[in-house]
């Protein structure tokens, strides 16, 4: 069973990795619902899928928008404000890239609203009519292809961009708000509230 808050490789002081982390459970989420949206249309949820199926949809209600925040509030507009003085075609396509980017989050938030009131419905009814079933597996599979896309090009090119174009003062910046936003402190933020040793 996949954990809401399960331990992840990177921490606050690598952004990036974080982000990429964060990424990893977004695309095990999404398999679990579309592994739910493949079941057999007759019968009810078993008491597991059940509760995959709702882990799932809590995770994407929770964590998945912490995750486009810490893009669109933290790490864009920095990258955005380097990009702007910046001379070079790549930086020109990296803008447009991150406004494409921002068109996707808008797609998926509208596509899970679809899918969570959907799969509210199958848990409270314990069933789902069939062209629900159907509607809900769709969905998914809008959603799979949006984030395939969306992610690789995150992955590869944009957080790399980011890495090379951002300093470090800036990163532990984005750092530092993507922990604020979970109610956590970086190890900096801890140590400097220690005080001197």
């Amino acid at each position: 069973m996949l954990q809401l808050g399960g331990p992840l490789d990177a921490g606050f002081e690598d952004p990036l990795g974080l982000l990429r982390d964060c990424h990893r459970r977004i695309e095990r989420f999404l398999a679990t619902l579309v592994k739910v949206g493949e079941l057999p249309a007759d019968g009810p949820l078993s008491p597991v899928e059940a509760e995959a199926l709702d882990t799932a949809l809590r995770y994407f209600a929770g964590m998945a928008t912490k995750h486009t925040a810490d893009e669109e509030e933290s790490l864009f507009p920095r990258l955005r404000q380097v990009l702007a003085t910046a001379s070079d075609a790549a930086a020109s396509e990296l803008l447009a890239t991150m406004q494409a980017l921002e068109a996707d989050h808008r797609a998926a938030d509208a596509a899970h609203a679809k899918v969570a009131r959907l799969g509210q419905r199958w848990l409270s009814a314990g069933s789902l009519p069939s062209p629900d079933r159907q509607r809900f597996a769709a969905l998914l599979e809008q959603l799979s292809a949006v984030y395939a896309a969306h992610i690789a090009i995150e992955d590869h090119q944009l957080f790399v961009a980011a890495g090379q174009r951002l300093d470090g003062d800036t990163l532990a910046a984005v750092g530092a708000e993507m922990a604020a936003r979970r109610g956590h402190q970086t190890c900096s933020q801890r140590k400097a509230a220690r005080g001197p040793a």
